[in-house]
């Protein structure tokens, strides 16, 4: 039935479609084949999931390093889980498959080596309300002249790092008690989100986008280049701000989704590879995009969240899958495979998110491909999201596979016929 779905697809008569094409052109299904180690793999392609068929939540708008819109996970949730099913990402990130499936009333099991992905994420499933968090962060005492320890001049004005000092002082405090509250959780995923950015909503002064934070050699050489000091910043006010945006489209009836979604869900900390707490044939559908090879530097990018937060970032690093080599990535995901076939239900499904990698000289499906039918698992066909560009999109020069497009490649496989 989903395949059919997929090959007759048009985006233009697609439900909850905001947007219509001119002239009324319809965008269909193009299926290809292509045999990969003696396996026929059937290629989907369409604009499947779009922003222009349905907006996705506030809740979402938390930056992060190579993480997927939430529309791609909501597009497989939707056709192949009921609620209350289980939905789980082996490589949470910062959250977007879990907070979606709660969002959607499937129960929720999430897993990181990094442990910012559970901080990044839970609070968003407890979403306190505004009036009492306001109160709550008021009552938060800020000290002057406090300094981090580590040289942040050159992104905070003093009155601000000290401000940030006194919030991460506060925070850390209260973990190491075991007393955090829905309000701590919720104010140190926002504070870890305000840390760097390009806009006075964050912060610090102007530096690159907040889903990575530059050396600060590399900061230094910006400050030069645009002539610039950090200027005086609010913590708490922008973190309030912050919170607004965030919950600005969620429903009532949707927080006590969430806050119901809360009371079942798992977070791990462990490698993908070794999930025992997860029960056998206990997943309905894994919706994941794995590290690919050594593309995104984890310890440089989050350097800085790992400070606030007392996480030693270059320890972590160690135990993520960062491969240099083809050969060392396909063993270490052959091994996730085998404990996703472990947990995933009869008649359960793995979406497998692999995008392109060294500008699409290498398509990684042609690797996991195999992988998954090794382990067990049928291959139901690549399915390849391509999405047409907007003008302002081209202007920033983004390319995948054409000018003007960029896609997400996904392998689906099943567990049983």
């Amino acid at each position: 039935m989903f395949l059919e779905y997929l090959e007759k697809f048009e985006l233009n008569n697609a439900p909850n479609t905001l947007f219509q094409f001119e002239n009324n052109i319809t965008s269909k299904t193009k299926i290809k084949t292509k045999k990969i180690n003696d396996i026929e793999a059937r290629y989907y392609i369409n604009e499947f999931w779009t922003s222009k068929q349905r907006q996705a939540s506030s809740l979402h708008e938390i930056s992060y390093r190579a993480c997927f819109k939430p529309q791609l996970p909501y597009f497989f949730i939707d056709k192949l889980t009921a609620e209350n099913d289980f939905v789980y990402d082996p490589f949470l990130g910062r959250g977007t498959t879990l907070i979606e499936s709660a969002l959607m009333n499937r129960q929720v099991i999430g897993n990181d080596i990094n442990p910012l992905s559970k901080t990044l994420a839970e609070p968003r499933l407890l979403i306190p309300e505004f009036n009492k968090l306001k109160e709550y962060l008021s009552n938060i005492p800020l000290k002057k002249g406090l300094k981090a320890g580590i040289d942040l001049s050159m992104f905070y004005h003093p009155d601000t790092e000290s401000e940030i000092v006194s919030l991460r002082n506060y925070i850390l405090t209260k973990e190491k008690n075991n007393e955090l509250n829905e309000f701590d959780k919720w104010i140190r995923m926002v504070a870890t989100n305000r840390l760097t950015g390009h806009s006075k909503g964050f912060f610090s002064v102007y530096t690159m986008p907040p889903n990575q934070a530059v050396l600060p050699e590399r900061q230094i050489k910006i400050n030069e280049k645009r002539n610039q000091k950090p200027e005086y910043r609010n913590a708490k006010e922008l973190i309030l701000r912050k919170t607004k945006s965030l919950i600005r489209n969620v429903t009532d009836i949707q927080k006590k989704r969430l806050k119901s979604r809360h009371k079942t869900a798992m977070f791990l900390n462990k490698d993908a590879r070794k999930t025992s707490e997860i029960p056998d044939s206990f997943v309905q559908l894994t919706v994941t995009s794995p590290p690919f090879l050594d593309i995104v530097q984890y310890a440089k990018d989050n350097w800085l969240r790992g400070w606030f937060n007392g996480v030693n970032i270059e320890e972590v690093e160690k135990g993520i899958t960062m491969s240099k080599t083809v050969e060392h990535w396909i063993n270490v995901m052959q091994e996730v495979f085998n404990e996703l076939y472990r947990i995933t239900k009869q008649g359960g499904y793995v979406v497998f998110e692999v995008g392109e990698v060294k500008n699409g000289k290498i398509k990684l499906e042609e690797y996991v491909i195999p992988l998954g039918t090794k382990a067990g698992f049928k291959l139901l066909g690549i399915i390849i999201n391509e999405q047409k560009f907007t003008k302002t999109a081209n202007i920033w020069g983004v390319k995948n596979n054409n000018k003007g497009t960029n896609s997400n490649r996904i392998a689906l496989f099943k567990k049983g016929d």
